[in-house]
Order: structure tokens, then sequence, then C-alpha cells
């Protein structure tokens, strides 16, 4: 099968309805999207991906309203987040409705829902009786993509047809939040700054815990890896043998590593063009001539925080 891309929505809303699984694009990394509803659909994403059915998946849709269809209630604070920031990089952990399969949400009782911010998608969304169940585009555990290239090169052969949104904006998986008690706690952090967040509701909890029973979709310890070894840089020296390393830096070159082995996720220190960057980037390092990869972590602020998490995880070795 070779897939086809384009952008005709109802192409692609045809091939949802058949039970098959699609490339769409968000404005955070490209997902593969089959009906949520439907557990042949879902069996074949957890299939296509060779993703462990126990990594829960995000459902998506196109309004606050139909979201609240899939869930049996939002609290206060969940509603006060939806209105501000979706659509957007946001997904919230509420009370699964019955209407969702066990297999969505590996036998949780919580339902990861999200409003992507494409306009694309939304449109898609808005034509379909079902929501869509859409973890990123990409075999299990490699980095995310960001371009119907990267979904095509590693899927194409799996799916029939990919969804051309253009490149994603943000970049980097939505932050993922849940509610205890009346108290916020992020799960996993992600396109939507932590501090955006507080500013709505107040001091949240950050779970820095990844774990092999995930609560949420993305938590797993060892994630978005490239096949070369990626090490976070410690300051090391390199010496002269620096012709096969290559290396991730956030404003500026390493004095004894070769410049064409290195890339910048943002010269002018932009959090939000590193984290446009970050993934193309380490697919681009991965293509490389090198042995290994070395990345240079950023400054613990704003999206900096879950770009270095997607570092640290990249550089666990199981």
């Amino acid at each position: 099968m070779k897939v086809i891309i384009g952008t005709d929505i109802q192409q692609a809303k045809a091939f949802l309805e058949q039970g098959n699984v699609v490339g769409i694009p968000t404005e955070t990394v490209y997902g593969l999207a089959g009906n949520a509803l439907d557990i042949e659909a879902v069996t074949k994403i957890f299939e296509v991906k060779n993703r462990p059915t126990f990594d829960p998946l995000i459902v998506h849709t196109n309004s606050i309203e139909r979201l609240a269809e899939f869930v049996q209630f939002m609290p206060e604070k969940a509603l006060l987040l939806a209105q501000k920031f979706m659509p957007g990089p946001l997904t919230m952990l509420l009370p699964k409705h019955p209407s969702i399969p066990d297999l969505v949400t590996s036998g949780l009782d919580t339902v990861a829902v999200r409003i992507p911010n494409h306009p694309l998608t939304l449109e898609l969304l808005a034509i379909l009786d079902f929501p869509l169940a859409a973890p990123s585009a990409n075999p299990f555990g490699y980095i995310s993509p960001t371009s119907t290239q990267h979904v095509a090169k590693q899927l194409g052969e799996k799916i029939p047809y990919i969804l051309d949104g253009g490149e994603c904006q943000i970049g980097l998986e939505s932050t993922i939040v849940g509610f205890e008690n009346d108290e916020v706690i992020v799960y996993r952090k992600g396109g939507l700054a932590i501090e955006e967040i507080e500013k709505i509701v107040g001091k949240v909890q950050v779970n820095e815990h990844s774990s092999s029973n995930p609560k949420a979709p993305g938590m797993l310890k060892s994630h978005y890896s490239p096949k070369k070894d990626l090490l976070i840089f410690k300051g090391e020296k390199f010496g002269n043998n620096t012709d096969k390393i290559g290396y991730l830096a956030f404003q500026k070159h390493h004095s004894e590593i070769t410049k064409e082995n290195q890339l910048i996720l943002s010269e002018s220190g932009d959090y939000k063009e590193a984290a446009k960057n970050l993934f193309a980037y380490m697919r681009q390092l991965d293509n490389m001539d090198i042995d290994k990869i070395y990345v240079e972590l950023l400054p613990e602020k704003d999206l900096g925080r879950a770009i270095n998490d997607r570092l640290k995880r990249a550089a666990v070795k199981l």
C-alpha cells in the first residue's frame, strides 16, 4: 500500500469511517488517528505504531461541548482551563464516559481528551460522528513527527492517507493535566508552559515520575529516542576526535565539535522556536554519518522544561 498525502478532508473522513487509521496534522505533532469508539480501529492504531496497550491514547474532538460527551463531568478548574486553552496544546484527564472503550484508556477510569488547534483537523473532526483516538504518528518510542514526510517515511506502507497540514507550529506534544481534590496535576510537560496554566488556576503539582504503567499518555521513562546513542552533555572535554559526534545546542555552537555536525535550536533563545525545531533536528542528527549525539539541556523554565523532559527520556537506555 502506497500512502496518499493530500488535503482532502472528505477522503480522510471516508478512510476513518471505513475503520482505517490516517495521519492527521495538529499544532503539536502529527497524530495517527482512528475512530475512538471502534475497538478494531483502536487496535489498528496500537498495531501500526507497535505501541504497548498499557500506554493510553488521547481522544480528540472539535469543541468543549462535544468533549463533554466523552467524560462524566468536568471540575471547575478543568472548565476554566478548557475555556482558556482549547483548542490548543492542552490535554485533560477526566473521568471517562462508558462510551469510551477500555482499550483507549488502558483500563483506567480516566480518559485523556483534547481539542487540537489545527484548521484542517478541526474541520475534519467537525464532520465526523465520532471522536478520534490519536497518539503521535511514529513507531513507538521513536522521535515524534512534525511533518508529513516524517510520517510517510516511517508509517507510509501501513496507512492509506496522511492529511497534509504543513509543518507543526509547536512541535512538542500537548501538556497533560489531571485533577485530584481540587488540585491540578501536570502529568506530562508539553507545548503549553506550566507558567501559563498557573496564571489561570494557581500553583500546580508537577509529576516528575515516569511510569511503566502510566496514568496518562506519553509518561514512559524511555521515549522519543533516536536510533543513535543520545547523551546529555555535562561539560565533558571532547578533544580532537569529534568527527563522529553530533551536537544539539540551545543557542551556541560547541567550539570543540565539527560545526557541520551541530544544530542550534534557537540562536535568539526563543523557547517556542526551540520547541518547534526539537524533533526535526533530532531526526536530522539521527540521519547524519555520526556515532552518537550529545544534547544540551535548556534553562528549566517556560517550554524549556518540556524540551528537557523529552531530551532526558530520549537519553534513557533500557
